[in-house]
């Protein structure tokens, strides 16, 4: 199932660890640098020295942090979605939402383990990039919870064949359907919108992939 490499024993929310590693280190070197100043000509061990020591290396883990995170994507939920997702939302989209919502250390981006997983990165090119979760509401009422990937090097046509997709339904499942929607061609914004209530039907797959046949045609007359 879902899952990313390296899961931290705690969780930081709201603000970058390294950002904050990176301000304490110019803290306390700023600060060694004023009393050392302010002493200079006293004798015997200052501050200043013991700052000196730690503030630079401080100051460098910090900036490693900086190089290793990855941005939380942003939400955009609908006043429905937002109403009903505490209700409807499956343990594994819940889980998605948590993770991809903070910043992350050392990963290859975002979901990256279940991205390889799923066979959607290509050998020797970079991970697909998620940028944003999307929250609506069908209209039985169900949750609709779609994940949108920047896909530079992943082709359209991989995410969205049959055989890949209804191993979505069971990688993100149970209970939930699973469809691929492109988002913008231009930008190679692609999503997988999982919709709660039981896999898709047949039928509804079958008028979908027509209606985008027909698109298609219609695009190259």
């Amino acid at each position: 199932g879902v899952n990313n490499a390296g899961e931290p024993p705690f969780e930081i929310r709201g603000f970058s660890l390294g950002n904050l590693v990176v301000a304490a280190g110019v803290l306390v070197t700023v600060f060694s640098f004023a009393e050392y100043l302010s002493s200079n000509g006293s004798d015997g061990p200052t501050l200043s020295g013991l700052g000196f020591v730690y503030g630079l290396p401080i100051f460098l883990a910090g900036a490693a942090l900086k190089y290793a995170e990855i941005e939380p994507v942003p939400c955009i939920s609908t006043p429905a979605a937002e109403r009903i997702f505490e209700d409807k939302a499956t343990e594994i989209i819940a889980k998605i939402k948590q993770d991809v919502t903070r910043h992350r250390y050392g990963d290859e981006a975002h979901l990256d383990t279940t991205v390889k997983k799923l066979g959607l990165v290509v050998p020797g090119k970079a991970y697909p990039q998620l940028r944003e979760l999307r929250e609506d509401t069908t209209p039985e009422g169900e949750l609709a919870f779609t994940m949108v990937w920047q896909s530079l090097d992943t082709p359209y046509k991989m995410w969205a064949e049959e055989k890949r997709r209804k191993r979505y339904e069971t990688f993100f499942g149970p209970e939930v359907g699973a469809e691929v929607v492109k988002i913008d061609a231009e930008q190679r914004m692609v999503g997988i919108r999982l919709t709660t209530g039981g896999a898709l039907s047949d039928e509804y797959i079958a008028e979908k992939m027509a209606k985008e046949a027909a698109e298609k045609a219609a695009a190259t007359a």
